[in-house]
């Protein structure tokens, strides 16, 4: 675990973006349990790849065209328990942080893993993601 004064900031990142954090496993079932429509989870980190791709490009993604209608993250290494959580539901993909998972009506459609984040840039990766979104959104 983290200390929070390090991780608060992190974290902040995308939940002032308007990400819903999820702190335990009730809050991880509530937002992914048969929900209908569209969620993008993000398993939030402290690794660099975190920092320089994973959230830039989430960020990037939602700010065009069409976008899920909800928005959560979990952040592994801080809330372990809702991380654990979130990632029954990222069965069969083994832990992966950061990641980038897209539900539709409480469905794992879509699936990024770090090692498709790490050596790809923030803008590859939201192109990416946006046309997911026009697929699915």
């Amino acid at each position: 675990m983290y200390p929070i004064e390090l991780v608060t900031p992190i974290a902040k990142d995308l939940t002032d973006f308007g990400f819903e954090g999820l702190s335990s496993p009730s809050d991880v079932e509530t937002a992914l349990n048969n929900q209908e429509g569209t969620t993008l989870l993000v398993v939030n980190s402290v690794c660099g790849c975190a920092a320089a791709n994973a959230r830039p490009a989430v960020k990037k993604a939602v700010s065009f065209g069409k976008k899920p209608d909800r928005l959560v993250t979990v952040f592994a290494g801080v809330d372990k328990d809702a991380t654990d959580k979130a990632r029954e539901f990222l069965l069969p993909y083994p832990p992966s942080s950061p990641c980038i998972a897209l539900f539709k009506d409480g469905e794992l459609i879509h699936m990024v893993e770090r090692r498709h984040i790490e050596g790809n840039t923030a803008q590859v990766i939201s192109d990416h993601l946006q046309s997911v979104f026009e697929q699915y959104c």
